[in-house]
C-alpha cells in the first residue's frame, strides 16, 4: 500500500521532498483512533486514516468530473439535496439499446432461388383452393367433374437465408400471378390472410427486419406428402380450410385450431 500525506506534499515539508518521496509514499505506520469524553454517556471518536495515492487520485478525478455547479448556496441545501447534486454530477449514465436480430446477430435476408412448376393445393378433405369471383379472396371447394379449371394455379417460389435453424428452412412465396401473392399479417390479435399485388422485383430479396416477410411461409412436408404453410411474419399461424363446409374462405389458424385443416397436397 502506498501512503501519501497530502498536507506534507502541499506545504513543501522536507519529509516528502523529491529525495524522500518514495519513503514517504510507502510509510505504513498505523495511526491509532482516539476517544474524547464529551458528556456523561457521550464520547467522540476521532479516526485518523492516512491518505493513499489512490484516494488522492480518486478525489482529484471526482472534482474534475463535476461539471454542474450548485444553483443555490450550500447552506440552503439539505443533506439529501446536496448528495443528489453531487451524484448527478459524478455518475455517468450509459443507455444501451437493443435491436431484434437472429441468434447470430446478423440481419436475415431471404433470397429467392427458383420457382416450382405451377401446382394446385388440395386439403385433407379433397377440397381444392379456388378464387372467389369478383374479389381477392380464396375459398375451399370440392370440385365435381368438369370444374377442374376453377382450381387456382399456384407458383411456389423458394427462398433461402443463411444461419437459420432447421425449423426455419423452406420459405416460399405463393403466387397466383406474377403480381398477385398470398400474404399474412396480424390484425386485432389474429393473423389475417390476404392477396396482395407486388411486382416480382419487389420480392427478389425480402428482409426479416421489415414488413415484407408477410409474403413468406415456411413450407414443411410430413407424412404422405402432406404440407403445412406457416407464416414467417406470424409464427404459429398456418394457412387452413374449413373441416367440412364448402365455399368457406381460406384463412389463417393456429396449429391446434378445431374444425380447421392445415395440411395440403401439392398437386
Amino acid at each position: 500500500m502506498c501512503d501519501f500525506d497530502l498536507s506534507q506534499a502541499l506545504d513543501g515539508s522536507p519529509d516528502c521532498d523529491e529525495s524522500g518521496f518514495e519513503s514517504c509514499c510507502f510509510d505504513t505506520t498505523d495511526v491509532q483512533d482516539e476517544f474524547f469524553p464529551l458528556d456523561e454517556g457521550l464520547n467522540m471518536l476521532v479516526s485518523r486514516n492516512r491518505k493513499t495515492m489512490q484516494s488522492v487520485a480518486n478525489l482529484l478525478l471526482a472534482v474534475n468530473r463535476m461539471k454542474k455547479s450548485l444553483t443555490r448556496c450550500d447552506s440552503e441545501l439539505s443533506d439529501e439535496e446536496l448528495c443528489s447534486a453531487i451524484m448527478e454530477s459524478l455518475v455517468t449514465v450509459t443507455l444501451v439499446t437493443t435491436t431484434e436480430a437472429s441468434s447470430t446477430g446478423m440481419k436475415r435476408i431471404f433470397q429467392r432461388l427458383n420457382s416450382d412448376p405451377l401446382c394446385t393445393l388440395c386439403d385433407h378433405s379433397q377440397k381444392y383452393i379456388v378464387q372467389a369471383s369478383g374479389g381477392l379472396k380464396l375459398q375451399a371447394v370440392t370440385l365435381q367433374g368438369g370444374n377442374g379449371d376453377k382450381k387456382v394455379n399456384f407458383k411456389l417460389s423458394r427462398y433461402m437465408t443463411p444461419n437459420v435453424s432447421a425449423g426455419e428452412v423452406g420459405a416460399v412465396v405463393l403466387s397466383i400471378t406474377n403480381k398477385l401473392h398470398m400474404s399474412c399479417c396480424m390484425k386485432d390479435g389474429k393473423a389475417v390472410l390476404n392477396l396482395e399485388e407486388r411486382s416480382k422485383e419487389d420480392l427478389k430479396k425480402i428482409s426479416a427486419d421489415g414488413d415484407m416477410d408477410r409474403f413468406l411461409f415456411y413450407k414443411r412436408t410430413t407424412g404422405m406428402s402432406l404440407n403445412t404453410f406457416e407464416s414467417v411474419r406470424c409464427r404459429g399461424w398456418f394457412i387452413s380450410t374449413s373441416y367440412e363446409a364448402e365455399y368457406q374462405p381460406v384463412e389463417m389458424c393456429e396449429r391446434d385450431a378445431s374444425r380447421r385443416l392445415t395440411h395440403f397436397k401439392v398437386i
